[in-house]
């Protein structure tokens, strides 16, 4: 067989690729330049490319930090073989989880001005001047869909409300980013020039005198970032909650002044946790032994201060009391420095039934069999008669109404 390996061929296939794909398409009829697709249709003088880039430039950025620490959580409860995670500080989670939800809440507004100041092109006559340009408006589109979705879905979950989500919004949310994402650099890549050019040459507002300007739209938006913010951060920070009115969550408003998820009647988990028959069951490398309530409390007790932060955003810090964890592990003959704990709750079923508690945690003297908050016994929303509570881990894995604890070596 014999390949042609003529380079002048393969410029000339190249050359009518190109003229192929840049060749305009047939004109739509002038019968449809009706309504918003007329010329004149949108007269705006707040519009400006160099608007346009400020908003996507703030847009960018927010979408970027929701991106590292929304994949931060989402590592943490699906650990990839590589990622490691630290157990201290303990206090590391709720930071990057309230920067999470507050920077998506914040980027609302950010948004909706940034759609406001190009939704007028959607309209461009004609829809397509060419093959390049319509894959160029089509990626538009996806980014545009990708970005409200996961803003919409993020504000759905805050609220607890998956009526409208008829998927998993864990996997919906993290693949809609990777998705966003793409979409977002490419569409930087493409714009750049304009951007650069937008940012260099400032363009002359022509705002009639009165009338809202450039500069005070956006002010306008960094305002009504602000004021989301302050009116839905409270939940995690508490000195800030007399003012989040917004905040779908309280620091201190629950069973023993701490939030709920889920309720010990809602996981149907309450006979079985009053049951007189209850052991807490620990599986070692070395034996297994079953201890009841009173056993666990004749253990040496320990005292921590630790938070719990949810991945909706809300966060508090609490006092608990309880066995340590890697005591636990020398009961049945493990190692803490290199074990890990599968912790499993009385709950029957749910994604979250169980949790893995990796070395780092399990040998940490902070990561307890918590049996008493706040000085008393663990409310039965709270995970009575003993729950899991770890230094810097979601509140998901904060598996309540422990049964059963397998250690396993991992050496």
């Amino acid at each position: 067989m014999v390949r042609n390996t003529d380079p002048g061929l393969k410029r000339s296939i190249v050359a009518r690729v190109v003229d192929w794909v840049e060749a305009p398409l047939p004109q739509p009829p002038a019968a449809l330049r009706r309504g918003p697709l007329q010329d004149g249709a949108f007269d705006s003088k707040l519009r400006s490319p160099r608007l346009t880039s400020i908003l996507g430039i703030a847009l960018a950025v927010a979408f970027s930090i929701c991106l590292v620490t929304g994949l931060i959580s989402h590592f943490i409860q699906h650990p990839p073989a590589w990622f490691w995670w630290p157990s201290r500080p303990a206090g590391l989670y709720r930071v990057t989880q309230g920067l999470h939800v507050a920077t998506g809440l914040a980027s609302v507004p950010l948004l909706g001005a940034k759609l406001w100041s190009v939704y007028p092109r959607l309209f461009g006559w004609p829809p397509a001047r060419n093959l390049a340009h319509a894959a160029e408006r089509a990626s538009i589109a996806v980014l545009v869909a990708a970005s409200l979705f996961q803003v919409l879905s993020g504000i759905l979950n805050i609220s607890r409300w998956y009526a409208p989500m008829p998927f998993f919004f864990t996997a919906g949310h993290y693949w809609a980013a990777w998705l966003a994402t793409g979409a977002l650099v490419t569409h930087i890549g493409v714009k750049l020039p304009i951007i650069r050019q937008a940012l260099v040459r400032a363009t002359p507002d022509r705002t009639a005198p009165g009338a809202l300007s450039r500069r005070g739209l956006l002010g306008t938006v960094g305002a009504a970032a602000g004021v989301i913010t302050l009116a839905t951060v409270g939940q995690t920070v508490a000195p800030l909650a007399p003012v989040s009115v917004l905040a779908p969550r309280r620091p201190r408003t629950g069973p023993q002044h701490l939030p709920v998820n889920k309720t010990a009647a809602g996981a149907g988990v309450r006979d079985a946790a009053f049951d007189p028959a209850y052991r807490l069951t620990i599986a070692g490398p070395g034996k297994q032994v079953s201890l009841s309530l009173a056993e666990l409390g004749a253990l040496p007790q320990h005292t921590v201060i630790l938070p719990i932060s949810c991945v909706e955003g809300w966060s508090s810090t609490a006092t608990w009391t309880g066995v340590r964890l890697r005591d636990l592990v020398v009961l049945v003959g493990g190692d803490p420095q290199d074990a890990e704990a599968y912790v499993e709750s009385l709950e029957a079923r749910g994604r979250y039934r169980a949790a893995t508690v990796p070395p780092t945690h399990t040998r940490d003297p902070f990561t307890l069999i918590a049996l008493r908050l706040g000085g008393e016994a663990l409310h039965p929303d709270h995970g009575y008669p003993a729950r899991l509570i770890a230094p810097n881990r979601p509140g998901v894995l904060q598996t309540k109404w422990v049964t059963r604890i397998t250690v396993r070596s991992t050496s």
